[in-house]
């Protein structure tokens, strides 16, 4: 399909809403708390009794060190009823723009001439418009929209299923081994002390407290390797839990070996036999309750490594591990298939994406 493609000033693109944005201290949102999404730079921070916009629109984030690192994307769509500090641009794409064609466009564009300041990396309302951009003719933005976001939403979808994948096993845990405790969690298990070599290690066998998922269904594969000559092994059946306050919910089930950095605790079951079950005690909402009133620091609190070791547990029999096994294990195994797919869907998107917003592949020749 022949298309012009044609340079633009963002500004020519988009129409901007930043006028209508309305920051909230902590303490009013804390007076004013309710059902809406309350964003700033980089995703929601709070929820609010009421809203400013509705429909969809993209944030862009205006400060932060994300600006600079690109460690999570610096656009997002955002639809339905939602309420915008002033960290964040709002925008929508006009008559010549798909808003998600947007959102994509930026996400995939070299910034860094756009972004000012050192300390505090800034993206101000004038360097925001001026970013220039080369699109082709809108059906085609449509058409590549259509691609990518097919691509996206088989990535939610599976981070959705695993989501309640894990609640189902922390169901089936809490059903069957909460009524007493007598035992502790030192009894079950211990912090893994075995090293690896960086250079046998890949991105994606890394886990930091940045690349664990806050949804605690998936992972994201890690940007780099530690600086460092050796790191902490992890091995099947282990499980990875982030040390860093408020990050303690953000867990994984080892489905490989790999290796961890020093803000994410790896704790190896004594047999294998107690991983499944493991992994149940460390995503219930006690445990994450326990390690908080235990955790030790003031800006960046962690988890008491020993206080940790002392959570009360119940400890199953064998036939009670057997029965939990048989249910626990192959919910574990689609976790982690729908964890894999993920990883080849996003490699898929993130090839395409480039070649797709500058015209290098035609979007008739992609079949999704």
């Amino acid at each position: 399909m022949k298309c012009e493609w044609k340079e633009y000033q963002l500004k020519d693109l988009a129409i901007n809403y930043d006028k209508q944005r309305i920051p909230l201290s902590k303490m009013e949102r804390l007076q004013r708390q309710g059902r809406y999404r309350y964003y700033g730079a980089q995703g929601i921070i709070d929820y609010v009794d009421d809203y400013i916009f509705d429909g969809e629109y993209l944030l862009v984030a205006e400060d932060g060190e994300n600006l600079k690192s690109h460690k999570q994307p610096i656009a997002q769509v955002i639809d339905g009823k939602f309420w915008v500090n002033n960290h964040a641009h709002i925008i929508q794409g006009n008559e010549l723009c798909n808003t998600k064609y947007l959102c994509y466009a930026i996400n995939n564009l070299d910034i860094s001439g756009y972004i000012t300041g050192s300390a505090q990396p800034k993206l101000n309302q004038v360097n925001l418009n001026s970013i220039r951009l080369n699109i082709p003719d809108r059906e085609i933005q449509d058409k590549i929209v259509y691609i990518l976001e097919s691509l996206d939403s088989k990535i939610i979808n599976n981070n959705y299923i695993n989501k309640n994948l894990s609640v189902l096993i922390q169901t089936i845990y809490q059903k069957r081994f909460t009524s007493k405790c007598q035992r502790m969690l030192s009894d079950i298990c211990m912090y893994s002390k075995d090293r690896i070599s960086v250079d046998d290690l890949t991105l994606d066998a890394y886990f930091s407290t940045e690349n664990m998922l806050p949804n605690k269904a998936g992972v994201t594969t890690a940007t780099s390797l530690p600086s460092t000559a050796q790191t902490t092994k992890c091995h099947i059946g282990d499980v990875l839990i982030s040390n860093i306050r408020p990050y303690f919910k953000k867990i994984i089930y080892c489905h490989r070996e790999g290796g961890c950095s020093s803000d994410v605790l790896c704790i190896s079951p004594s047999s294998k036999k107690l991983s499944a079950f493991l992994y149940g005690v460390l995503y219930s909402d006690s445990f994450f309750d326990f390690m908080v009133a235990g955790s030790k620091g003031t800006k960046m609190p962690r988890g008491d490594k020993q206080q940790i070791m002392t959570y009360p547990i119940y400890v199953p029999t064998n036939d009670e591990l057997d029965e939990y096994n048989a249910i626990a294990m192959p919910i574990l195994d689609d976790i982690y298939r729908n964890t894999m797919e993920n990883s080849n869907l996003s490699s898929l998107r993130d090839t395409l994406l480039p070649r797709l917003i500058s015209g290098e592949v035609n979007v008739s020749s992609v079949k999704i």
